[in-house]
Order: C-alpha cells, then structure tokens, then sequence
C-alpha cells in the first residue's frame, strides 16, 4: 500500500467517526455522559467485527475492546487506547472535515466564524506549520471542533487492526484495542474492568505533533467556590448586602495573572476557572488546578486557599465554601518504574524515520489514570494540533507515520517483562 493509499484510508475512517457528535457532557449522572458515544461504539465494533476480528464487544459501560491473538511466541498482551468523545469546550455538531491538500505555506481558510469573521491558519498565528509543508492537512469547516482528539487515535488503530487482519504474515503478540467514552472529562477510564481488558502495558494515541511522546502528565485537581450572599434592596443596601457575583469576582481576578493557562507553558503549572454562575444571593466558580510537580500543585491551591480567606475577612455578611477534588496524578512516577515500555516506543518512533521528542503533557490522558490502575501507559501523537475549538487541524502524513509507529511496536521483541520470544 503506498504513503497515499494509507492517507487516504485514515482520511475517510476520520471523516465518518469525526461526523457523528460525541460531545461528553460533565454535568451528566449517566455513563457514558451523552448517547451519542454510543453510536459512535456501535459503528466501531460493526467495523471490527467485518474486518474479521472475532473477539470484541461493547461491554455495558460502552467501552470497546478487541482482542486480536498472538501469532508467535511472544506471551505480551499490548493494549492500545484511544477514545470516543470530543471536548465540551466547542461544538461538536455538523462536523465538516476538509483536506488542503499538499500545503505550501500561507494561509489555510478554515471558514467563518458565526459574526462572519474569516477563521484561518498561518504561520503566524500557528508557526508549528512550517514544519507542515508539503502535508495534507484536514480542518473542519468554521463552526466546529474538527474531533481529531481523538477521532483521528480511533482512525489510525482501527486501520492498524485491519492491517494486521489482512497481513496474517506480520508476527505479533497479543493485541488489545480499547476505546474509551468521557475522557475530556476525566471519567475515560472510571468503570474499566482491566481483568477484562487483560494487558501487561498500553500506549495511548492521544498526542499532538509528530514525533512527540509523552511519559508524563499534570497533577490534575478541580476546584468549585461557592458564594452564599444576601440580597436586599440597593437602596438601603450599605453595610447590609453581600453580592455574591461581585465577591467571587474579587477572588478569581485576585488569581495571579503569572499562572494563567494562557500565560504559561512547558512545565509551568496554572488554575483556570471555566465556569462562573450566580446572582447577587448565591454564586458559583468551578475550575481546574495543574502542575506536573505534585508539591507545586498544593502550594497554589494553598495559595488560592490564602485569598479566599482573606475575602471572608472581607466579606463577614457572605458565606464562602470551597472544595478542592482530586482528578489524576502524574503518571511518570509510575511509567519510570516500567522503562522498557518507553524504550520500546523510542525505537518504534526511531524505526518510523523520526527522532523522539519526550515533552510533559500540558493535560492528562487515559493514561494517567490507567498507569495508577496497574497498566503504565504513555502516549503517543497522532500528528494534530490546537485542540478543543475551530483551528483544530491535523496532518494526514503524521498520522501515517503514528500508524507506523504502533506497527513498529507489535512488531517488536518482547522486552518489557524479560520474555524471550522468536517472531
């Protein structure tokens, strides 16, 4: 199959997932959160099963798994993981992907805006395309997310799965493949049965640019403050109202601007408040704190704690509560206990033509949680960028070579547990 063909393969695969609203929903007490997944897992295991992979299923749970069997002496079981939903942070609905074939630079109009401003990429408001020329980049059409977080994960091992099923001369170990619902909201992996998944170690396929491998995340907490005030006439309000949307508005513009998600990067740790909702008797923040340092994550949310406190002293009329939570940790501590997992994804991306870039996740995968359940697994790019919103793209050529990267590690000897094996 030439360079083209795969493109084209993983292109249209994209296109159909991308077209159907997986949109999570974080206030749902279902699971998974909205019903939508769940067609998008019913397409996923109709796909499978006529490829010819006969042991899958979708458990109650809308999880996905597919079993494909060892045909060597290798006794790993991988588990490779992608998931279903796209980002609540943008529209999801009337997906239109569109390719910009064999890109030479300059401008690539995305479409408009609903106030009927132009959405374009450049090199100037996104300079990691200059890395990009030559590429067929996919966008969506203006109004939406594209869904390559992480539909085009999906795309590229649900074609690898149909690699390995035409190509029975390729030696493997035991191959898992797990799609997971709710991941943008951090619930991907809470009602996973890994005895029944059964793998020693996994790989997400959940990354950005190509080359870019991950072995760490953030330390993720959530935070929600919540404002009791008193509402009594303007009028006659001196000494004898508490605004609740004014006081939380005093503490979260207190927040430091230095630790903002758009005044940091790399390993700079931030709190970003995403929802705020209220009146003048009772008000409302919730938002997320992150640091890749677990120390450093206390000390802001000591920090936070600080300024809260002094707005009680303040405030005395108000009532103000606040609830820090846990999310997920940072799964190095884990993955560096486990380091032939990392050495084998270094060669298979070295095998694949690229030199290995090992960055920190500005985020959290499946991942995170999974290497705490007992299953170290890092991720891998999928060759996507500007995730979550309408300037969403992504190149087809770096997702052949992630296709290339997860058929370089099948194909690797076992190493991981100290198994010897001949393929």
């Amino acid at each position: 199959m030439s360079n083209q063909e795969m493109k084209d393969k993983l292109f249209e695969r994209m296109k159909r997932y991308c077209e159907i609203d997986t949109t999570s929903d974080p206030e749902s007490k279902t699971y998974p959160s909205t019903d939508s997944q769940k067609k998008l897992a019913k397409l996923l295991l109709s796909e499978l099963k006529k490829m010819g992979v006969k042991n899958c299923f979708i458990d109650k749970y809308s999880y996905v798994i597919a079993k494909i069997d060892r045909n060597c002496d290798d006794k790993e079981k991988i588990a490779f993981i992608a998931h279903m939903d796209t980002a609540p942070s943008y529209s999801g609905k009337n997906v239109k992907p569109k390719i910009h074939k064999n890109y030479r630079g300059g401008k690539i109009v995305i479409g408009r805006s609903p106030d009927g401003k132009e959405i374009y990429l450049d090199e100037k408001n996104c300079p990691q395309l200059k890395d990009h020329i030559g590429n067929d980049i996919v966008t969506a059409s203006g109004n939406s997310l594209l869904g390559a977080d992480d539909k085009a994960g999906l795309s590229i091992l649900m074609t690898f799965a149909q690699y390995l099923i035409n190509h029975p001369e390729i030696k493997h170990p035991d191959i898992r493949l797990l799609f997971t619902p709710d991941e943008e909201i951090g619930k991907g992996v809470d009602k996973l049965d890994l005895k029944e998944l059964d793998a020693d170690f996994g790989y997400t396929l959940d990354g950005d640019l190509k080359g870019n491998i991950e072995n760490e995340t953030f330390n993720a907490d959530s935070v929600s403050i919540e404002v009791f005030g008193k509402s009594v006439h303007p009028g006659t309000a001196k000494n004898q109202m508490a605004n609740s949307v004014r006081i939380l508005s005093e503490i979260i513009s207190s927040w430091p601007a230095n630790m903002l998600p758009e005044t940091t990067e790399g390993y700079d740790g931030f709190i970003m408040f995403d929802e705020i909702k209220g009146d003048i008797s009772y008000a409302k923040a919730s938002g997320i704190v992150r640091e890749h340092s677990l120390k450093k994550l206390k000390y802001m949310e000591e920090l936070l704690q600080k300024i809260i406190e002094e707005k009680k002293k303040q405030h005395p009329i108000a009532n103000i509560k606040y609830e820090f939570k846990e999310q997920y940790r940072n799964m190095k501590e884990i993955i560096d206990k486990h380091p032939e997992v990392m050495k084998r994804l270094i060669k298979a991306v070295r095998d694949a033509g690229l030199e290995p870039e090992i960055k920190p996740v500005r985020g959290g995968t499946d991942g995170s949680r999974l290497s705490f359940m007992g299953l170290p697994t890092p991720n891998i790019f999928t060759g996507g960028y500007n995730y979550h919103g309408p300037y969403e793209w992504i190149s087809l050529d770096s997702m052949e070579k992630a296709f290339e990267v997860v058929l370089n590690i099948a194909r690797q000897k076992s190493e991981v547990r100290g198994q010897k094996s001949d393929k």
